[in-house]
C-alpha cells in the first residue's frame, strides 16, 4: 500500500516542514500552506482510523485550532507533526463524545509504537494493501493497537512522539504497535505460522 514508504517520505520532509512552520509563525501564509500539504495526508489517514467518514470535518476543526495556536508551538518538523496529531486526536475524541459513540472497543488507549525494523512482516503486510482496505483492517484492531499503528505508519511519528500524543509510556506504545502489526499480518496471511520478521520490542 505504500504506507511504509510514505512514513519514510514524511520523515524526510521534516527539515522542510520545520522551516515552513518557522516562516508561518512569522506570518508567511504560503509557508503555512506548505506545512499543511506536508502534514494533512497523514493526519487525515489517522483521523479516518478514529472517526471514519467524519475525518475531513474533524481535520478542519483541528486545522482551525492549529492555525490559531501556531505561535505557541515550539519545536522542529517532527515535533510539529506530533503536535498536530495531538490536537487532531483531541478533536476526534470530542467528536466521538458529541456523537455519544465510544471509541471502538478493545481496550484502553494504553499503548503505541516504535515499529519493527525494515523488511519485517508488518511492512510486507501493509505494502500489499490498498489504502482504503488498510484503514478498514486497522480500524478492526483494538483501539490502542489501531492508534499505535496509525500514528507510527500513517502519521509517521517515532515511538516516543506517538507515546506523547497518547499520554502513554513508550514501552506500552511499542507493545500495542507490535500486537497490532502481528494481528494484521495474521489476517493477511503474511508470515503465517511464524513470527519471523516481527520483532518484539516490548521488553
Amino acid at each position: 500500500m505504500g504506507q511504509v514508504r510514505q512514513t519514510r517520505r514524511v520523515q524526510a520532509y521534516d527539515g522542510e516542514l520545520g522551516a515552513a512552520v518557522a516562516r508561518a509563525q512569522d506570518g508567511d501564509e504560503t509557508a503555512f500552506a506548505v506545512a499543511y500539504r506536508i502534514v494533512q495526508p497523514g493526519l487525515l489517514g489517522y483521523l479516518h482510523g478514529l472517526v471514519g467518514d467524519d475525518a475531513e470535518d474533524v481535520a478542519s476543526d483541528a486545522w482551525l485550532e492549529i492555525a490559531r495556536d501556531l505561535g505557541r508551538f515550539k519545536g522542529d518538523g517532527a515535533g510539529f507533526r506530533g503536535w498536530c496529531a495531538t490536537i487532531a486526536r483531541h478533536r476526534a475524541l470530542d467528536h466521538l463524545r458529541r456523537r455519544r459513540v465510544r471509541p471502538r472497543a478493545g481496550g484502553t488507549e494504553q499503548d503505541l509504537l516504535n515499529l519493527p525494523c525494515p523488511h519485517s512482516t508488518h511492512e510486507q503486510a501493509l505494502e500489499s494493501l490498498s489504502t482504503e482496505r488498510a484503514l478498514e483492517l486497522v480500524r478492526s484492531l483494538p483501539q490502542d493497537q489501531a492508534e499505535a499503528v496509525l500514528l507510527r505508519v500513517v502519521v509517521g511519528l517515532d515511538g516516543p512522539a506517538a507515546a506523547r500524543v497518547l499520554g502513554k509510556r513508550p514501552g506500552a506504545v511499542r507493545t500495542a504497535a507490535h500486537r497490532g502489526l502481528k494481528r494484521l499480518a495474521r489476517q493477511l496471511g503474511v508470515g503465517s505460522g511464524t513470527d519471523a520478521g516481527v520483532t518484539d520490542e516490548a521488553s
